[in-house]
This record gives structure tokens, sequence and C-alpha cells, in this order.
């Protein structure tokens, strides 16, 4: 069976479609992180609450921002758990601890 002009424009053809294909896998996988991070959060990307990526001058400052608010005294930690509301009832008794 010989082969005919057709066949061959074919395969070359598919070739290069295939070629196109790995070709855009490389391309994606450079540019999935940025692009995911540019998406909203609706169309699957990142919340708005998510720290920067590490290795950017914003990591950097969120790292240092995040320090400052952990050596804080505690009063004035915006983070800080409400203190107790209210005392026991006096009818009740404290525990006596356990050794």
């Amino acid at each position: 069976m010989p082969v005919r002009a057709h066949h061959i424009a074919a395969i070359a053809a598919l070739a290069l479609a295939g070629l196109g294909l790995c070709g855009c896998s490389a391309i994606n996988e450079k540019l999935a992180a940025g692009v995911g991070d540019k998406l909203p959060h609706w169309a699957g990307g990142l919340p708005a609450d998510v720290p920067p990526r590490r290795g950017t001058p914003e990591y950097e400052a969120y790292m240092k921002e995040r320090e400052r608010k952990r050596l804080e005294p505690a009063a004035t930690n915006a983070n800080a758990a409400a203190p107790a509301a209210a005392s026991p009832a006096p009818s009740a008794q404290p525990l006596d601890p356990v050794h």
C-alpha cells in the first residue's frame, strides 16, 4: 500500500497538534502560580486574607508586622482574647487542686 500525500499531511498535522499541547503544558506550569494569585475567589482563586508568597518583599513586610504584633503587650494587642466576663457566682465553691 503506497503512502499518499494526504496521509503524510494528516500525520504531520497530528504531530504538530501533539507538540503544541506539550508546549502549553510547559507554559502553564510556569505561569500557574502567578495567574492563580490574580483570579478572584469566586473563580477558584485564593481568598483575600491569604498571606503573600515567600521570597517576595510583601512577605518580608508581612512577617515583620506579624512579629511586631506578637511582641505587643496583651492589653494593647487587638488579637488578644477578651477578658473573662464575670467572676464565678458566690455560691460556687472552687475545686481543690489535684496533686
